[in-house]
């Protein structure tokens, strides 16, 4: 198990996810992001919109998402 914050993968904020791989640390963020935004933070909002722009230009995208991984990668366990 490894964890990542919310600020490590593009957020404003220092919650921590914890997963077994990237992807569950990335679909994570993505429900918190969508949570907060529902509930009216604008700081979220911002990183939401970035989200969502980046699936939208898939080189960008890819680009984030293998950068994401190699952090993830590069964390120690615990």
């Amino acid at each position: 198990m490894k964890t990542m914050t919310c600020k490590q993968l593009g957020g404003p904020c220092d919650l921590a996810f914890t997963g077994e791989s990237a992807d569950i640390i990335i679909q994570a963020q993505d429900q918190h992001l969508k949570d907060a935004v529902a509930a009216g933070d604008t700081e979220h909002q911002t990183a939401r919109d970035a989200m969502k722009a980046r699936w939208r230009n898939p080189i960008k995208g890819l680009g984030w998402y293998n950068g994401t991984k190699k952090a993830f990668a590069a964390l120690p366990e615990g």
